[in-house]
C-alpha cells in the first residue's frame, strides 16, 4: 500500500508543479491536490522525519520566492516551485498532526503491562 501513496505523492507533485508553472488555476484541482497531500502526509511519510522534511519545506519556500528574478524564465520556474510548495504544505501539516498524535496520545494506546 505504501507504493500507491508514493505514486500519489509523485503525481501530485508533478501536477501541482506544472499547474503552477503554466499559471493554471482550478478550484477542483486545488481541492483534489490538497486532499491528496493530506492523505499522503498521513499514510505515507513517517512523522519521525518531520524536522528534516520541515527544513526542506522551508528551503523550498525560500527558493520559490527568490527565483522570480530571472528575466525570461523566472515566472515559469517560480510558478513551478510555488506549485510544488503549495502541494507539499498539506503534506507537512498532516505530518505535524501525526507527530503530535504519536507523541502525546501514543502512550494511551498501548495496553498496560502485566507484572
Amino acid at each position: 500500500m505504501k507504493t500507491v501513496w508514493k505514486w500519489v505523492y509523485v503525481a501530485g507533485v508533478l501536477v501541482a508543479s506544472l499547474a503552477g508553472a503554466f499559471s493554471f488555476h482550478n478550484d477542483i484541482l486545488t481541492w483534489v491536490l490538497m486532499i491528496a497531500g493530506v492523505l499522503v502526509g498521513l499514510l505515507y511519510f513517517d512523522s519521525s522525519d518531520l524536522m528534516n522534511f520541515g527544513i526542506r519545506y522551508l528551503v523550498l519556500g525560500m527558493a520559490a520566492t527568490s527565483l522570480d528574478k530571472f528575466v525570461a524564465v523566472g515566472p515559469y520556474i517560480s510558478g513551478f516551485f510555488q506549485g510544488f510548495f503549495g502541494f507539499v504544505g498539506p503534506v507537512v501539516l498532516a505530518m505535524i498532526v501525526m507527530f503530535f498524535l504519536k507523541k502525546y496520545f501514543g502512550l494511551m494506546q498501548t495496553p498496560p503491562q502485566k507484572k
